[in-house]
């Protein structure tokens, strides 16, 4: 299948769109060549890659995965129910368009509190209707915030400040029906990257994204679910890598380059000391300070040899 305008519909730090002719080189020659059935991706987040590689590629089914409960929410509505989702955020656009500045600014905190408020009251329940007006509300909200980032607070609020744009897009109506028609093939999840075992098998390609491991105490975005990821997570993670290994599937991970920082540190040349890792440029999508938007090395590892030049650490 081939849907001309897939891609995320919603604006996610850390985002992978801007790589995605670099992971051409990266991606498994089995599946370019057809050979795998299964793609599984524990850690979906905006799911640029979800989108791009099951829309050329092809699978009969993929499994997505996120901790973040708003996250899956939406992708559960948008395929399930995009036309009444589209509906919706086209009365939000047309209303919120016509405002002024000051009364955007208010609109946008009611909408935030409404939906901060009302946290626990839909989700995780039978579904139904209230999840789309959900949907909606959130994907309002990362189209008018503060440089579209998705982050929750210790209580799993979010608490995103208002962003003063002149005339934000709100409702993206091809890219929201093709995403409901990729996700036609796929089984939406919520639950921690480990649950994603049973779907991984000989003829599986897995990819990892988890949240990154900050280069410095300022590059932090990994609050995109209260609990948030550290070395632990990320060292319980590298163990699961080597276990789903032992099956037979086909892994790629991408991380945050310790060295852009300090060069000295190995983190993740030690915990995936078995496997092939290589460095890609790319830029900082989001930083208060656009002095610091310049270009870094972002790590791909993986358990196959891939079409780059690899700088194998073993």
């Amino acid at each position: 299948m081939k849907v001309k305008n897939a891609k995320p519909f919603l604006k996610w730090a850390g985002g992978k769109g801007q790589l995605l002719k670099e992971f051409e080189t990266l991606f498994p020659p089995e599946a370019k060549e057809g050979l795998l059935d299964t793609y599984v991706e524990p850690f979906v987040g905006g799911g640029a890659v979800y989108f791009y590689i099951n829309n050329y590629y092809t699978f009969d089914e993929c499994h997505i995965f996120d901790v973040n409960e708003e996250l899956v929410l939406a992708y559960t509505v948008v395929k399930n129910d995009v036309e009444e989702l589209i509906e919706i955020l086209k009365d939000m656009e047309t209303a919120y368009l016509q405002l002024d500045p000051e009364k955007r600014r208010e609109l946008f905190y009611e909408i935030r509190d409404k939906f901060n408020e009302f946290k626990t009251s839909i989700q995780w329940q039978k579904y139904s209707k209230a999840w789309v007006q959900r949907a909606a509300d959130l994907i309002f909200l990362n189209k008018t915030c503060f440089n579209g980032l998705f982050r929750v607070n210790s209580k799993g609020e979010f608490n995103v400040p208002f962003g003063r744009y002149k005339n934000p897009k709100i409702l993206h109506k091809e890219v929201l029906q093709s995403d409901s028609a990729l996700l036609e093939n796929t089984s939406i999840h919520l639950g921690d990257f480990a649950k994603c075992a049973q779907y991984v098998g000989g003829g599986t390609f897995v990819y990892f994204d988890p949240p990154y491991r900050p280069l410095n105490q300022t590059s932090s975005f990994t609050s995109y679910s209260k609990d948030g990821f550290g070395d632990d997570d990320q060292r319980r993670l590298a163990e699961f890598f080597h276990t789903l290994d032992s099956k037979g599937a086909k892994l790629m991970l991408s991380n945050s380059d310790p060295k852009n920082e300090d060069p000295a540190d190995h983190f993740f040349e030690d915990l995936y000391s078995d496997y092939y890792i290589d460095r890609v440029p790319a830029r900082r999508a989001i930083n208060c300070n656009g002095k610091s938007r310049g270009e870094i090395n972002e790590l791909i590892i993986t358990n196959y040899k891939t079409g780059r030049n690899n700088l194998s650490v073993f």
